[in-house]
């Protein structure tokens, strides 16, 4: 009984601390042009994103950077945010996992270059 009572406890705690761990990845994709995103501003909710970035007819190569409003700097950027691939004309790239907590961020690209759009995490 104390056998059965002990498996069941671990392999209750085993089920739950999977399913701390499987957290849902959304992708977010987002579109540029010439001198613009076409998505200006995104309101999420607090998790993990992959950032998937299309280059729509731009001439030269694109990238994406995300940081925390006000603090624009590259020393600030969220790394992982930015496309793993330099984007070229009618390309797609993405960035790595971010996980993102409530705040304001902004997203641009300094090769566009784009304003700087609103990022909300609730």
């Amino acid at each position: 009984m104390k056998k059965n009572l002990a498996f069941g406890l671990l392999l209750l705690m085993s089920l739950f601390s999977v399913q701390l761990f499987a957290q849902e990845v959304e992708t977010i994709k987002l579109t540029q042009t010439e001198g613009a995103f076409e998505t200006e501003s995104l309101t999420l909710k607090e998790g993990t994103y992959i950032f998937e970035v299309t280059n729509q007819g731009v001439d030269h190569e694109l990238g994406f950077v995300l940081a925390p409003k006000g603090k624009t700097d590259m020393e600030f950027h969220i790394k992982d945010a930015y496309v793993q691939n330099a984007i070229k004309k009618g390309e797609t790239s993405s960035s790595k996992e971010v996980t993102l907590k409530k705040g304001e961020y902004v997203y641009f690209c300094p090769l566009n270059p784009t304003p700087q759009y609103t990022l909300i995490v609730e």
